[in-house]
């Protein structure tokens, strides 16, 4: 029997441009560099209707995401380098990075399953981060071009990897369509049981990347209950209701307007990071879990999926000393991140939905984002 689990499937659906900017100055040559022995590139996609994107296979990152404002005028929306340079040699923040074989935290780095306990490196002490040091955002992944609007991109994690089980292979394709959407799925296979959740990391400014913060940024999650964490940013184990707090987003308010209040889930994450319960009236169905609007611009983003939670993330450890593309900072909450997922620590909390994979069954998730103007 197939298991399928949904879990990122991204639609960018944009109204219809008639006014360009000049696209930033991100060459293919500034990709070509061999990593770990493989080759490291650059690839662009485009859509008939002029959509376009560029994506690197190290990490499966996206580099690069032009998005028109209410005027037509067109913006990079996700933050990100101009070179393999930029990833390699600065501090590891996930920029637009493909996140596995465990998305978010694993408290100490320890799980059992099946009776067998398992040790993870540790990135994030005490707790191991986003499939560890040596996860997914970091190996080259093999790129094979669907046409001018879709690559897949596929590795094999090899078995005990970052101390995980069982060999798993992974396939990913990125796809815009002519519909406006930038499609991501992912499919995987384990030779062992082990567990599993796959998630992408951009970060988005919806008035272009390093074009200041994220604050006025108007955001709704579909989620009346959230996971408290611990200083760690470890899930408690209880699941909250939001009403009453500053992580109540169910009427949509702007994130900077209560960032500043005195809660102590926003001093564990020193802001917003945390993961949002969904409102899912079927969990097999792809349906609303938030939205972001930006009202200069007037750029509007969706986000759909099928997963159970959604991590949002507001750019708390970005200080400024990372410098992107044309040169600007990217500094303290000057981007977000809304993560869809399986809940953090799940391996180690019997209460939360499932991430084991076991050998014959298959893993196959989906999200949507979706752009438009208001």
């Amino acid at each position: 029997m197939k298991k399928i689990t949904f879990a990122l499937l991204v639609v960018f659906a944009l109204a219809s441009c008639t006014q360009k900017s000049t696209k930033p100055a991100i060459q293919p040559e500034a990709f070509n560099k061999m990593v770990d022995g493989k080759q490291v590139k650059l690839l662009t996609l485009k859509n008939k209707s002029g959509l376009e994107m560029t994506v690197t296979n190290y990490g499966g990152r996206v580099v690069s995401l032009m998005v028109p404002d209410k005027n037509g005028k067109m913006e990079d929306v996700v933050l990100g380098y101009e070179s393999i340079d930029g990833y390699l040699n600065a501090n590891e923040t996930f920029f637009g990075a493909a996140i596995g074989r465990y998305g978010n935290r694993i408290a100490k780095g320890l799980f059992t399953l099946d009776s067998l306990q398992y040790k993870l490196a540790i990135n994030n002490a005490p707790n191991s981060l986003h499939g560890g040091p040596g996860g997914f955002f970091k190996k080259v992944w093999d790129a094979v071009p669907k046409g001018e609007n879709e690559v897949e991109l596929s590795l094999v994690s090899p078995d005990m990897e970052e101390g995980y089980p069982g060999e798993l292979k992974v396939t990913m394709n990125y796809r815009l369509t002519d519909d406006n959407e930038f499609a991501i799925t992912y499919r995987a296979e384990t030779s062992k049981p082990t567990v599993i959740n796959l998630t992408n990391h951009s970060y988005f400014n919806l008035h272009g990347a390093g074009n200041g913060d994220i604050l006025d940024h108007v955001l709704y999650i579909d989620a009346d209950k959230y996971t408290p964490v611990d200083s760690t940013l470890i899930p408690t184990g209880k699941i909250d209701s939001v009403k009453n707090t500053p992580l109540d987003f169910t009427t949509p308010v702007a994130i900077g307007a209560r960032i500043n209040d005195k809660n102590q889930q926003l001093a564990f994450g020193f802001g917003y990071d945390h993961n949002f319960v969904l409102n899912k009236k079927d969990s097999k169905a792809v349906s609303l879990a938030a939205s972001v609007y930006e009202p200069q611009s007037g750029r509007f983003m969706e986000v759909f999926t099928n997963e159970p939670g959604i991590q949002f993330y507001c750019g708390n450890f970005l200080k400024g000393k990372e410098v992107g593309k044309q040169n600007k900072q990217y500094n303290y909450r000057s981007a977000l991140c809304l993560e869809t997922q399986h809940f953090p620590d799940s391996p180690n909390q019997p209460a939360f939905p499932t991430v084991v994979l076991r050998p014959g069954e298959v893993y196959y998730s989906t999200c949507i984002y979706k752009f438009s103007v208001k």
